[in-house]
């Protein structure tokens, strides 16, 4: 399976420091599914128009059925990934954000200060996950079932669940 991950961040697409939270997500869905997974990894700066026109090449074009973003939700001016996820989405999913924050926020109660959603575009699902590499991990490891669920609806596929996060 094809999976595009897009992580934003100014001062890691700056060199400034080094991206935690994308490969965070490759080692977790990697031992999320069954089937080998291939990563399409994007590391961008916090800017709502480059995202969107990532969306469009990792959905329109690669067709990568699921495709995870990491960093841009919280309330700073810099915050784009959901307002730019919006513009692209046919059909916002808001369980997957409200589980995220409801879950989160039993162990950091400034999770309620995210503003990630997910929904579809086209064939395809994407989710805003945290930025913070343990966030990412948990956030997956509730979402699994629902995202197998989301691509058995929206593609007729279904990935088997590894059992390594859910002993």
């Amino acid at each position: 399976m094809k999976i595009g991950r897009v992580t934003l961040s100014d001062r890691a697409a700056a060199g400034i420091y080094k991206d935690e939270s994308g490969p965070e997500i490759e080692r977790v869905i990697s031992n999320l599914f069954e089937e080998p997974v291939e990563f399409v990894s994007v590391l961008i700066p916090d800017d709502k128009e480059l995202l969107i026109s990532q969306f469009i090449r990792l959905v329109d074009e690669l067709d990568c059925p699921l495709v995870l973003t990491t960093g841009g939700t919280g309330p700073s001016a810099r915050d784009i990934t959901p307002e730019a996820t919006k513009v692209v989405l046919d059909k916002e999913l808001p369980g997957f954000g409200e589980i995220m924050r409801m879950e989160s926020y039993r162990k950091v109660k400034t999770a309620i200060l995210s503003r990630a959603i997910a929904g579809i575009r086209k064939r395809s699902l994407i989710v805003n996950l945290p930025g913070k590499p343990s966030a990412i991990s948990e956030c997956l490891s509730l979402l699994g079932e629902a995202i197998v669920e989301c691509l058995d609806h929206i593609r007729g596929y279904r990935p088997t669940l590894s059992n390594k996060l859910h002993p």
